[in-house]
């Protein structure tokens, strides 16, 4: 049961953030916060991989991430989602494997 709680703030959080997110371009939010620069590229990928396809993420990318911080990740997760290149996922799937 605490499970989802967790859960459900968890989600109520992202689609708060979502929100906000909305006002302000992606691309502007993540130039604003230098979301690029925040994470080395080999958590980039796992992180990526995890999230897009199949995998898990490392103790050591899971801290890069956790500084990332979560406007920077919800940004850079929407603006892939609106990439050509990735049309065929599944938007909610992509989300609730994001959080």
């Amino acid at each position: 049961m605490a499970t989802l709680n967790v859960s459900s703030v968890l989600v109520v959080l992202f689609l708060t953030c979502w929100a906000v997110m909305v006002a302000k371009g992606n691309d502007q939010i993540i130039k604003e916060n230098n979301c690029e620069s925040k994470m080395g590229l080999p958590c980039v990928l796992e992180a990526f991989t995890s999230i897009f396809n199949i995998g898990s993420i490392s103790n050591k990318c899971c801290s890069e991430l956790v500084v990332l911080g979560k406007v920077c990740h919800s940004a850079l997760v929407k603006r892939t989602l609106e990439n050509p290149l990735f049309k065929d996922l599944n938007p909610a799937t992509i989300i609730a494997k994001s959080i």
